[in-house]
């Protein structure tokens, strides 16, 4: 498929206001660490709120969606519709608390809330683990994004995909560090929210598909809209439902949905100008990510079930796509390939965006791990701020490219974000505890972070073929659960002095907590029906989209008056 001329266009001007944004903040992105990763902690919550939602719609979720929505119906997506749980209890429970800190980035909480040589060890490790490892699996799988719309679009090889991205991300993340990496986000958000909704336009207006009425009612589609899972069938609703509500959004370590907050949501936290702001702007993020951005991805996954109803007929029309990439994720792209001029330029260049933006997020993370808690802490303490800045440039080109050979590995959206669940499973319900249990010390993360990687390991590679992925999940998370939980009961707690001096440092005090987690509560209730109001509007149930909608406009004045005006 040939792009036009003026979607040439647009494609190439949206990166050149990318770069552009690059080169005029580089000079003020360069004075010192703190400005390269933090801005100078002085963020409006709306700015990093749109940035937490930029950041989050990476090339790889309407993949993802799409790939879920194939094979599970809508309904499959409570995979990660549960984690609201989690964003709205870092909301009101834990963002004053990360900004409380003053910290530069969220495994230097390590050495506040433990001490001795372990909480060093767990400061190093952590960053490398987390900013090598971790960091480099979300990229890949968002590179395998851009790998597949780039084969679809263009017939472009894999390799000559991953070395366009490199280039253009890398060259722009080492430039304008993470104040850079704000602005852009605020730019290709827009970008990004019109280009999902005009695919999503275009896919239900396919001659094929014939509008949205015809599309609820083709045999196929219809099976797949129900918001949950088959009831009467446990192998369906305990995986789709049961697990994601009750065990996965507490017990599983997942970027972007960490219990507790941590990653880039914490960085743009720690960057807030004060509590307030970091409280806003999660809370802004987690209402745009569940309720505001799935309907459009969620609609173009339903429409290409009638355009390209199997694998074959995805084969047939992409011959010249290697085999092994032919999966249900591919849908998604399938179905730009049907878009009118100008209109695809757009749609790609959204493409471009969200991918630029997830990266140069994940780079700027990762490069501040290692220089803030890696080489400034143990190898080089007296670096200034000059040869901080270099290193943190030099570790984003070498993330980038550790990024795209990992990408070359990996089939399909859903391989790598399982892969992900399943090595931070068991980790969860310490990282929401360990404020506030005094018995937690450092001997407790670090058995932790061994017994789910040991356990995920061996359920997944072991002799387990007759259980099924949620049951060896499971079985992950709780045998890591009862073995940190057991290190933490037979050793020794920090000292009174440690404990107290945190406390006072976050401010801990009980009544919060309760009025946090109350207020966590009802915004979740108040997102999700906003969520479905939106779902049973566009199915044509009036009635309940209207009864939906007075019950999420009944919770976010709650929200608003107890999470926010009382604050």
């Amino acid at each position: 498929m040939q792009l036009a001329t003026i979607d040439w266009a647009i494609v190439i001007g949206i990166l050149a206001l990318t770069m552009l944004i690059g080169f005029l903040v580089s000079k003020r992105a360069s004075k010192n660490s703190a400005s390269y990763f933090l801005a100078g902690q002085s963020m409006p919550w709306w700015l990093l709120g749109v940035s937490m939602v930029a950041t989050t719609f990476a090339a790889d979720t309407p993949n993802l969606v799409t790939d879920i929505v194939r094979t599970q119906g809508v309904s499959g997506n409570w995979v990660w519709w549960g984690m609201l749980l989690t964003g709205m209890l870092t909301t009101f429970v834990y963002a004053k608390l990360w900004r409380r800190l003053g910290i530069t980035t969220d495994v230097e909480f390590y050495e506040h809330r433990y001490t001795g040589k372990p909480a060093r060890f767990l400061r190093g490790f952590r960053a490398l683990y987390l900013g090598l490892f971790f960091n480099v699996m979300i990229m890949a799988n968002v590179t395998l994004a851009a790998v597949k719309i780039g084969s679809v679009l263009f017939g472009i090889d894999p390799e000559l995909v991953i070395i366009s991205a490199c280039l253009i991300t890398v060259i722009f993340s080492t430039l304008g560090g993470f104040l850079g990496v704000l602005i852009t986000d605020l730019i290709l958000f827009f970008v990004a929210m019109i280009g999902s909704v005009l695919a999503a336009y275009y896919a239900v207006g396919h001659p094929q598909v014939g509008g949205l009425d015809a599309l609820f009612a083709h045999p196929v589609v219809s099976q797949k809209l129900s918001f949950l899972p088959d009831m009467s069938d446990p192998n369906s609703y305990i995986p789709l439902l049961i697990i994601p509500l009750l065990v996965q959004w507490w017990s599983v370590w997942y970027p972007g949905a960490e219990p507790g907050g941590g990653g880039y949501v914490a960085q743009r936290m720690l960057a807030a100008k004060n509590e307030k702001h970091a409280l806003a702007a999660s809370a802004f993020f987690n209402v745009c990510h569940y309720a505001v951005r799935p309907w459009p991805w969620i609609l173009v996954a339903l429409a290409s079930l009638v355009v390209f109803p199997d694998m074959a007929s995805l084969q047939a029309a992409f011959p010249n796509i290697p085999e092994h990439l032919v999966k249900d994720d591919l849908a998604y792209s399938a179905m730009l390939t049907f878009l009118p001029v100008g209109v695809l330029g757009l749609v790609v260049a959204s493409l471009v965006s969200a991918y630029v933006s997830t990266i140069s997020t994940s780079l700027n993370w990762g490069a501040s791990y290692f220089v803030n808690d890696f080489y400034a802490r143990f190898v080089k303490p007296d670096a200034t701020d000059k040869q901080q800045v270099f290193v943190g440039r030099l570790a984003t080109v070498v993330l980038m490219l550790l990024a795209s050979l990992m990408a070359l590995a990996l089939d399909n959206a859903l391989q790598g974000f399982r892969l992900l669940l399943t090595v931070g499973a068991g980790t969860g319900l310490l990282f929401l505890l360990r404020w506030f249990w005094s018995k937690i010390n450092a001997w407790s993360e670090i058995s932790a972070m061994v017994f789910s990687f040991l356990f995920s390991v061996f359920f997944e590679f072991g002799p387990f073929e007759s259980l099924l992925d949620w049951q060896r999940m499971l079985l992950s998370v709780a045998w890591t659960t009862l073995g940190w939980m057991a290190v933490t009961l037979l050793t020794q707690a920090e000292s009174r002095e440690t404990l107290d001096k945190f406390w006072r440092q976050i401010g801990f005090n009980k009544r919060e907590l309760v009025c946090g987690l109350l207020v966590a509560l009802v915004a979740t209730i108040a997102t999700y029906a906003a969520l479905f109001a939106t779902g049973y509007l566009l199915y044509g149930q009036i009635s309940l989209a209207i009864l939906l909608t007075i019950i999420a406009s009944a919770g976010g004045y709650f929200t608003y008056r107890y999470g926010f005006k009382n604050n």
